[in-house]
């Protein structure tokens, strides 16, 4: 054999070897979120009046399984947001049933095909649900592989238009004082306005609910971050959270609290407290919160299925209506 036909098949050995090697190699630890992660869209593209919505706990995965997430009630969901064409779109987490399970984010994709067609803006966060049945790297490239403009990003900011902010946080990582996320989100606390009328909070776990487990270390750490911030603060405060399949509203220190669980996983009854502000007795509450900007006020409204358990589910209801910021003239 001469030596030049040698030494490409030493090469191509070599070649296959590497990339075979890398193929089977753990994915790289994801970088850590910068201070300037954020998503911009211009108040010249947004509807008037700007409309977005939030919701979360869907659990897509097969619809043979109606225990663990109600399929007809989860798909009912997904239509009418789809007809609503908000300028965005928020997820609060618990997107699929198990993160691991490729299948999962297959159902998701399929389900949500009216989003893509109607060119939704969709910003989720991160739940519980998504590192099950996967090691973290590993469930975290199923999360970025499903929505790709997120790789990377575990928290970000989103501006939308003049006076809108959302901070989306991990509620899977630690947010301690003196963690990095709760630095990061001091940094966003501690920024100029720029005429921002309204931040809000996007994060999985609740700050607050009447739920029986509670409320964790690591959000109230949270809670009491956002309360200092908010005594110097010209701007309101809202923050959405889910993991709680029902719906609560809560005020605290001016800061409204809202858990919207309510896109399709297996419904959770709530005790209500005297300090959740919606004292409605309906049951289940598949659902999710419409928000629209008017003026220098926030309205927000929960809109309900109210026929979840129908043949094709499709009657909704505003059942909650609430205003943030400057009441009307």
């Amino acid at each position: 054999m001469h030596t030049g036909r040698i030494i490409r098949l030493i090469s191509s050995l070599l070649s296959a070897t590497l990339l075979a090697a890398c193929a089977h190699a753990p994915p790289s630890a994801p970088p850590p979120a910068a201070a300037d992660d954020a998503f911009r869209i211009d108040q010249a593209v947004l509807r008037q009046p700007t409309r977005f919505i939030v919701y979360g706990d869907m659990r897509f995965t097969d619809v043979r399984e109606a225990q663990a997430s109600r399929p007809g009630p989860r798909q009912a969901l997904v239509a009418e947001i789809a007809a609503e064409r908000p300028d965005a779109l928020f997820l609060t987490g618990d997107v699929p049933w198990h993160g691991g399970d490729e299948r999962d984010y297959r159902v998701y994709r399929q389900e949500t095909a009216a989003w893509r067609a109607e060119r939704l803006r969709v910003f989720p966060v991160l739940g519980n649900h998504e590192f099950q049945q996967c090691e973290q790297l590993g469930c975290l490239e199923r999360w970025w592989q499903a929505f790709p403009d997120l790789r990377g990003r575990r928290w970000y900011a989103v501006t939308l238009g003049a006076q809108l902010q959302f901070i989306a946080l991990d509620s899977n990582a630690s947010l301690l004082p003196g963690s990095e996320q709760a630095q990061w989100l001091q940094r966003r606390l501690d920024a100029p306005a720029d005429g921002i009328l309204f931040v809000v909070i996007l994060l999985h776990h609740p700050p607050m609910t009447d739920a029986p487990a509670g409320v964790r270390a690591n959000e109230a750490a949270m809670a009491a971050q956002l309360t200092a911030a908010a005594r110097h603060s010209s701007r309101h405060f809202i923050v959405c959270a889910a993991h709680v399949h029902n719906y609560e509203r809560f005020e605290r220190d001016g800061v409204t609290y809202l858990v919207s669980g309510g896109g399709g996983a297996k419904p959770l009854p709530v005790t209500r407290s005297a300090a959740d502000r919606y004292q409605g007795d309906q049951f289940p509450n598949f659902h999710y919160l419409r928000f629209e900007l008017l003026d220098h006020r926030l309205r927000g409204e929960m809109v309900r299925l109210a026929d979840a358990d129908a043949p094709a589910p499709g009657k909704w209801v505003v059942q909650d209506r609430f205003d943030v910021g400057a009441p009307p003239p």
